[in-house]
């Protein structure tokens, strides 16, 4: 196909191409594989570094498959591409494609989009409920297997916790069926029951980012309200810890390291407090606050980006 009646309208990377993958594909000695074209607009849902790479060896033609769906599918497609192979997507542009996606296809679940731009449902649900996307209120959503589900089942939960108490000997799928939710929620609501638990579970937490906007938004002065919900440091440096995106990168296990000092117990620093010699006292209580002070900078930027991040 010709290189100029093609469109690159439309593309899931927010700042464009890769330079530098466009100039590796450009120089590599074995023929690439087609780019696939939305074949009533022309535009290119997958391949933009191979366009471009043959773009600058002079090419003027190019291998094509052609997609038959409709554009909002298209996009779908490209983004799907995207996270399967070549130049993975940046974050911010797997967010933004989630809203883009949820926005034309409103009934997906946040499983569903979540599939298709490589993200956690979590945040998914989190942009949808940010965006007030389309489809927020719909009382059903298709998941991944192409069922309809309710949005909302607390309702299937305790329809579910009936059906077991009056006959224990239902299987999860027939109970399942009944109530009109997943095998896998009637297995929890049995578990609870079990555990002497109510079938529906307590709304979530909020998150860390959350209550930190709450209190950036207070009026000086106001002392933020105290929260008993916050795990204590040594759980959350396990969890961190156990972090394959921290702890299998040089920068991640650096910060794991910063962190794992703070972590001392109260008695452990009265220790280290006490032998403090006296002449030392004043020139270490002042490096002390400056530590303090960078730290308290460092967590101001890393709220940020995730105050961004979530918008």
């Amino acid at each position: 196909m010709e290189i100029s009646s093609l469109s690159t309208d439309g593309s899931p990377r927010i700042d464009g191409e890769s330079p530098e993958h466009v100039e590796m594909l450009a120089a590599a000695d074995t023929a690439l594989p087609p780019i696939m074209v939305h074949r009533r607009t022309g535009r290119v849902i997958d391949g933009m570094h191979r366009l471009r790479a043959a773009m600058l060896t002079g090419r003027t033609t190019i291998a094509v498959r052609f997609f038959d769906g409709t554009e909002e599918d298209a996009f779908v497609l490209a983004v799907k591409s995207n996270i399967a192979h070549g130049l993975p997507l940046s974050a911010a542009d797997r967010r933004r494609a989630a809203g883009r996606i949820m926005a034309t296809h409103p009934r997906w679940s946040d499983r569903m989009i979540a599939s298709v731009v490589g993200t956690s449902a979590r945040t998914v649900a989190e942009i949808r409920r940010d965006a007030g996307a389309a489809g927020a209120g719909e009382p059903t959503r298709i998941g991944r297997d192409g069922r309809v589900r309710p949005v909302d089942v607390s309702e299937g939960r305790r329809l579910a916790h009936d059906m077991i108490v009056r006959d224990p000997g239902l299987s999860l799928r027939q109970v399942a069926r009944a109530a009109g939710i997943s095998p896998e929620t009637v297995r929890d609501v049995r578990h609870r029951m079990l555990r002497g638990e109510d079938p529906v579970p307590a709304p979530r937490p909020r998150t860390l980012v959350e209550r930190g906007a709450d209190r950036r938004a207070e009026p000086a002065g106001k002392a933020a309200a105290p929260c008993g919900t916050e795990p204590p440091p040594a759980v959350v440096m396990k969890r961190l810890r156990a972090d394959p995106a921290l702890r299998l990168n040089e920068n991640g296990r650096d910060l794991l390291r910063l962190l794992d000092i703070h972590t001392v117990r109260l008695e452990d620093w009265n220790r280290i407090i006490e032998s403090v010699p006296p002449h030392r006292l004043e020139t270490v209580a002042q490096l002390a606050r400056s530590c303090a002070d960078k730290w308290s900078e460092i967590a101001s930027r890393i709220e940020s980006n995730a105050s961004h991040l979530a918008g």
